[in-house]
C-alpha cells in the first residue's frame, strides 16, 4: 500500500488517536504449467481489511468499516493496476531469481538398477533429486511399458531432498529374452536418463557369505573345541601321573620304615 493510501484507509476507518497497525502482504505463484495466481491482502489492527479478487479486480471488504475504502480503491481502478503487477511484474521478477538460483536449487537425481536376487523384482530407484517432479517409466524393446509395473509413492530425505521407486516384475527368461531399459526424467537432467535392466546390480552377495560365515564358524567352533578336548586330556594325564606318583613315594616310604624297625628291633634283643 502506498503511503498516501495507507492515510487515506486510516482516515477512513480511525475514530480514535493512539498507535494503530496497518499490514500489507501481497505476492505471486506460476504453476509448471503456467497457471499464474496472486495475492494482495491488507489489515487494519490485527483484523482483516481488504482482499484483491483477481478475477473481477476488485476488492472485498470483510466489514463496514471497510467498505468506503473499498468503493474509492475500486473507482481509482487501483485492483486493476495490482492485478498488472501481480500478473506481469511480480511473475517476471519470480522467473529471474529462481533463474539465478536454479544451480542450487535443482538436484538432478542418481539412479541404480538393481535386484534382491535373480528371481526377484527389478527396482529402478532415484533418490537425491530437487524439486520433487519426476518420472520414472519403463521400455520394452523400445516400447512404452505399462503392465507388470508398480510405481511407488514419492518420499523425502532427510537432506530436503526425494526419492522414488519404480518395480518391474518379470520373469528370468523375460528379462533374458527381451531389451528391458529404465527412463527417469526430471528438471535437473539435460535429457533422459536410460538405464539397461541388463546392466542391474544383483544383491545377491549376501547369501553367499551367510554361507562364508557359517563354514568360518563351524570350523571356528570345531578347533576350541578340539583345543578344550586336548588341554582336557592333558589335565587329567597329569593328575593320573601325580596320583601314581604319591602312591609310589607312599609304598616307597612304607618299605623303608618297616626295613627301618626290623634292624632297629635285632640290635635290642642282643644285649645282655
Amino acid at each position: 500500500m502506498m503511503p498516501h493510501q495507507q492515510h487515506k484507509a486510516c482516515h477512513h476507518v480511525c475514530v480514535s488517536t493512539g498507535v494503530h497497525t496497518v499490514q500489507l502482504m501481497y505476492g505471486c505463484e506460476m504453476d509448471d504449467d503456467g497457471t499464474k495466481r496472486g495475492y494482495d491482502q491488507h489489515g487494519y489492527d490485527g483484523e482483516d481489511f481488504l482482499s484483491l479478487d483477481l478475477n473481477t479486480a476488485t476488492y472485498t471488504a470483510p466489514n463496514s468499516k471497510a467498505f468506503i475504502t473499498k468503493q474509492k480503491w475500486d473507482a481509482l481502478k487501483i485492483g486493476s493496476q495490482k492485478k498488472a503487477y501481480l500478473e506481469n511484474t511480480c511473475i517476471e521478477w519470480l522467473q529471474k531469481y529462481v533463474a539465478y538460483g536454479r544451480d542450487t536449487l535443482v538436484t538432478a537425481p542418481a539412479v541404480t538398477l538393481f535386484q534382491k536376487d535373480s528371481s526377484s523384482p527389478v527396482v529402478c530407484h532415484a533418490t537425491g533429486f530437487f524439486p520433487r517432479g519426476v518420472e520414472i517409466s519403463w521400455k520394452k524393446n523400445g516400447e512404452d511399458l505399462h503392465e507388470n509395473v508398480e510405481l511407488r509413492e514419492r518420499s523425502p530425505n532427510q537432506d530436503g531432498t526425494f526419492q522414488k521407486r519404480s518395480v518391474l516384475t518379470v520373469s528370468p527368461e523375460e528379462l533374458d529374452k527381451n531389451e528391458y531399459t529404465c527412463v527417469v526424467q526430471h528438471s535437473g537432467l539435460e535429457k533422459d536418463l536410460v538405464l539397461r535392466v541388463a546392466d542391474r546390480r544383483v544383491l545377491n552377495t549376501g547369501r553367499r557369505n551367510l554361507n562364508t560365515g557359517r563354514k568360518l564358524n563351524l570350523k571356528v567352533k570345531w578347533n576350541i573345541e578340539s583345543h578344550c578336548s586336548g588341554a582336557l586330556v592333558g589335565v587329567i594325564v597329569g593328575i593320573l601321573v601325580a596320583v601314581l606318583l604319591l602312591v609310589f613315594f607312599g609304598v616307597g616310604f612304607f618299605i623303608w620304615r618297616k626295613r627301618t624297625e626290623k634292624t632297629s628291633g635285632k640290635g635290642g634283643r642282643s644285649y645282655t
